[in-house]
């Protein structure tokens, strides 16, 4: 990983520009009671203004001894971004380097928290699943030294690097499947189209209906769930069992919605797939190990994970958008025989 080329803003700078002395910044940093309103809002107003951030590992930087990255996804308890962590992992111990993760929980607030946390840790460069389409805030982060990838999105800077999958491309196979199986009126369980993986998802299963010549308003029921797991699969399809027309089959903006909307149907007593054919996406561990295997969109998850890695630590400062490609993988869940 290329060295930083720009100085930290330190607590020396910020004393200057407030007109304090370094021990009053401390303070305000670690014992703001102990500051007047006035003297603080002067000192944070300084912060502010530096882009300060105090940096809990600087002793061991200074003696270059510290070579860790952060990596911030949406949710670790999503069996796909466990795999993909992994990827990254052991990439990174090939080099030598400790991995620190978190999880947004697709909440901004949360993943400015965790960015900040992993600076003043002294973090060498972050793999980001933006919780958002805006990424100046990283691009901020960039400009005071820190290295940053892009993962599991295309990056809207060509000048930032990025590790996705073709979403579009895997939702239109999918839906091309069902339609080739004969299903005629389709739901699909996603969630909000502020994630892209959810627009581009969206994006995909239309795109096949409209080159296979269907009404896509009379041939969709697009329901959006808030929380993307089995308790969401579950809300998103009792909806759909209350419909009067009711779909024949269920596409799944990720496997554990597939998990719950399988559970619901087995509770209603919906034969899968005669009554209700299922998909899910991203072909996780369990994918195939259901009572009912389950056709899925297999992301390679351990590669995104594993390339992301390899572009945090290019000596290369040119920039890479590097794209993979999905593959359906058919099993009992649409066609009964496996």
């Amino acid at each position: 990983m290329p060295p930083r080329t720009k100085r930290r803003t330190s607590i020396a700078d910020v004393a200057k520009l407030a007109e304090v002395s370094v021990g009053t910044v401390s303070n305000v940093l670690n014992r703001p009671d102990r500051v007047s309103p006035a003297t603080r809002e002067r000192v944070e107003s300084a912060i502010a203004e530096l882009s300060f951030v105090r940096n809990g590992s600087a002793r061991q930087l200074r003696a270059g001894t510290i070579t860790t990255a952060g990596a911030i996804v949406l949710d670790i308890a999503n069996p796909f971004f466990t795999d993909v962590a992994r990827g990254i992992e052991d990439r990174l111990d090939e080099a030598g380097y400790t991995l620190m993760l978190a999880s947004s929980d697709e909440d901004p607030e949360r993943e400015a928290r965790y960015l900040r946390l992993f600076e003043e840790h002294g973090v060498q460069g972050l793999m980001v699943v933006p919780s958002g389409p805006d990424i100046d805030h990283l691009l901020t982060l960039r400009e005071r030294g820190l290295r940053i990838v892009l993962l599991d999105r295309p990056s809207p800077d060509p000048t930032v690097s990025s590790v996705a999958v073709d979403d579009r491309a895997g939702a239109a196979a999918a839906a091309r499947h069902l339609l080739d199986l004969g299903h005629e009126h389709l739901a699909f369980l996603n969630g909000p189209h502020t994630i892209r993986q959810c627009a581009d998802r969206s994006a995909g299963l239309r795109d096949a209906l409209t080159e296979a010549g269907v009404d896509v308003d009379e041939a969709l029921e697009e329901i959006t769930i808030t929380a993307l797991n089995a308790d969401g699969g579950q809300a998103g399809t009792e909806q759909i069992l209350a419909m009067a027309h009711r779909p024949t089959a269920t596409m799944c903006v990720n496997d554990l919605t597939a998990l719950g909307a399988l559970r619901t149907l087995r509770a209603a007593e919906v034969p899968v797939p005669s009554g209700m054919a299922v998909v899910g996406y991203d072909d996780v561990t369990f994918a195939g190990e259901l009572a009912t295997p389950l056709t899925s969109v297999r992301q390679p998850m351990h590669r995104l994970g594993h390339r992301a890695a390899d572009l945090l630590l290019a000596e290369s400062e040119a920039p890479e958008q590097v794209v993979f490609q999905p593959e359906l993988v058919v099993r009992e869940s649409t066609t009964g025989t496996g």
